[in-house]
C-alpha cells in the first residue's frame, strides 16, 4: 500500500518534470534569433564584469579570439558576384535614374579591384582587369559624383562588361 501511494505521488511529478524538460529543450537555443546579432561569449563576459564592478564608461573591447581571422578584403568570387548583379540593370541618361546604378557599378568595380589585388594568385593573374579598372580610375579622377559618373557612363559600363567577359573565361576565379 505504501508503494502504491508513493507511486501515485511520484507519477504526477515525473510527468510534470518531463513536460518541463520538454519545454525547456524546445525553448533553449544557442543564441538569439537570426534577426539579432550574436555577441561572442567574451563580449558578454566583459560587459557583465564591467557592470558587476560598477565601472563607469564603456568596457574595453575584448581581444580577438585565437584562430579567428580578421575581416579582410572580399574574395574575388564574391566581388565578381556583386558586379554580375548589375548586368541586368540599366538607366536612361538624363532621366535622373542613373545615380544609384552608376554609383553601384563603380562601387562593385572598386571592390573587385581590391579583391583582385589581395587575392593569393597575385595581381599579375588579374593583369588585364586591373589595367582596365586603373584606366577607369584615371578617367574618373577620384570624382564619384553623379555628374562625373554620368559623364563616364560608357567607360563604367564598358569596363564592367569587359571584366565580365574576361571572368567568364576564367571560371576558376569565381567558382
Amino acid at each position: 500500500m505504501f508503494i502504491r501511494s508513493a507511486l501515485r505521488a511520484a507519477i504526477p511529478a515525473v510527468i510534470l518534470g518531463a513536460g518541463l524538460v520538454g519545454c525547456s529543450e524546445a525553448t533553449t537555443t544557442n543564441g538569439p534569433g537570426s534577426d539579432v546579432p550574436q555577441a561572442a561569449p567574451e563580449v558578454n563576459a566583459t560587459a557583465a564584469s564591467a557592470t558587476a564592478d560598477g565601472a563607469e564608461g564603456e568596457a574595453s573591447p575584448p581581444a580577438s579570439p585565437e584562430g579567428v581571422a580578421e575581416a579582410g578584403p572580399e574574395l574575388v568570387r564574391d566581388a565578381f558576384a556583386g558586379l554580375q548583379a548589375t548586368l541586368n540593370e540599366t538607366c536612361t541618361p538624363g532621366a535622373g535614374d542613373c545615380a544609384y546604378f552608376l554609383g553601384r557599378v563603380n562601387e562593385e568595380l572598386t571592390g573587385l579591384d581590391e579583391a583582385m589585388k589581395a587575392d593569393a594568385k597575385g595581381p599579375g593573374h588579374f593583369k588585364e582587369p586591373l589595367a582596365w579598372m586603373g584606366t577607369l580610375r584615371t578617367e574618373l579622377k577620384n570624382d564619384t559624383s553623379t555628374a562625373n559618373l554620368e559623364k563616364h557612363r560608357t567607360q563604367l559600363i564598358g569596363t564592367r562588361d569587359r571584366i565580365n567577359t574576361w571572368m567568364q573565361g576564367h571560371p576558376d576565379d569565381y567558382r
